[in-house]
């Protein structure tokens, strides 16, 4: 009859694939982060939303039972705060996701130096932030998992979204950087790298009237969910991929084949 009782399902709930582990979001209070968010809940993490969009973001936290803190990503002195209250809570941080992010469709002519400014201080500089904040957290504790949001802009050329594009290039090499000096001590980095995902950020499409145009580009002939995001961060945050670092995961629908 065969081991039939190795085949019996184990009582009580199964642990989730993060089972928990501590994760910091930010950008948390929509679109990817908080699908992320709610994945990440689904399979056992103590998960914190940080975003400026409070009310957003609280409500959120409420209804999936995470912690919200009001966090502007381009704050250095924040920036320490959030994470000493995390460390302070739970003695460790195992997953940060650098979500945070602005887009605004603007070629080289047409991007003033206060939209520069604005772009790479979210997209670039809050990355660097995170990074360089938990990372000593990470060390102590000989392990963990960066996962850092850039975009298939950061692949390729960006001209109708210059400064958008230069600041996914940079946190794709940023993201190699830090794989390369942390991986010795047990900390992973990797970035994602999404094409055009249905989110709140996708409005920028419409609101330049090219949302059709960019669809049509797409092979698989559609925008992705940011459920499509969730999951791949998942893997990365995730035991499965501990053998992971300084690579880029592209979720694009090829996009960029």
């Amino acid at each position: 009859m065969g081991n039939e009782a190795g085949r019996r399902p184990r009582k009580g709930k199964a642990m989730g694939r993060l089972q928990d582990k501590v994760v910091l979001i930010t950008g948390g209070a929509r679109g990817q982060g908080e699908a992320e968010g709610r994945l990440f809940r689904s399979e056992g993490a103590e998960v914190y939303l940080t975003d400026v969009l409070v009310a957003e973001g609280k409500a959120l936290g409420n209804e999936i039972g995470a912690t919200f803190l009001e966090h502007d990503v381009t704050d250095a002195e924040r920036w320490q705060a959030v994470v000493d209250q995390i460390n302070d809570e739970h003695g460790r941080i195992d997953v940060l996701i650098n979500n945070a992010g602005i887009f605004r469709m603007a070629g080289l002519a047409e991007t003033d130096r206060q939209l520069w400014d604005s772009i790479i201080a979210i997209n670039q500089t809050g990355v660097f932030l995170g990074m360089q904040t938990v990372a000593p957290i990470m060390i102590a504790g000989a392990a963990g998992s960066i996962i850092n949001i850039s975009s298939i802009a950061g692949l390729r050329g960006a001209g109708a979204a210059f400064a958008y594009g230069a600041s996914k290039w940079a946190v794709r090499g940023m993201s190699r950087g830090a794989a390369q000096e942390l991986a010795p001590h047990g900390v992973r980095v990797n970035s994602i790298h999404p094409g055009i995902i249905d989110t709140p950020m996708a409005a920028e499409f419409d609101r330049v009237g090219v949302r059709e145009q960019i669809t049509e580009r797409i092979p698989m002939g559609h925008l992705a969910g940011a459920d499509d995001v969730a999951k791949l961060a998942l893997f990365l945050a995730s035991d499965e991929s501990s053998y992971c670092t300084g690579s880029e995961f592209v979720v694009d629908g090829g996009m960029t084949a």
